[in-house]
């Protein structure tokens, strides 16, 4: 049986705030990451600063948790994003 899907992000992930690289800009981060960069936007609970802002990179406010995505860790979800972004790249 798979986990539940999320209804909202694991408090203190933030691997889609890691793993991922972001073409568009982020402010503090005007070029975007590369894969694996922890997001300047990332505060020390691994939650976004900029969540809700319009400021928001478009494709952050796309990505919806999942539970494939998030798995049952913040390590299961780090492990599934880098691998997507290495399967993609």
């Amino acid at each position: 049986m798979s986990p539940p899907e999320p209804a909202s992000c694991r408090p203190g992930c933030g691997a889609c705030c890691i793993a991922p690289s972001i073409s568009s800009p982020i402010p503090g981060m005007p070029n975007g990451k590369p894969a694996g960069v922890r997001c300047v936007q990332l505060d020390e609970h691994n939650g976004c600063r900029i969540f809700g802002q319009p400021e928001r990179p478009k494709v952050c406010g796309g990505l919806q948790p999942s539970s494939e995505m998030c798995g049952e860790s913040a390590g299961q979800a780090m492990f599934f994003l880098s691998e997507l972004e290495r399967l993609t790249a």
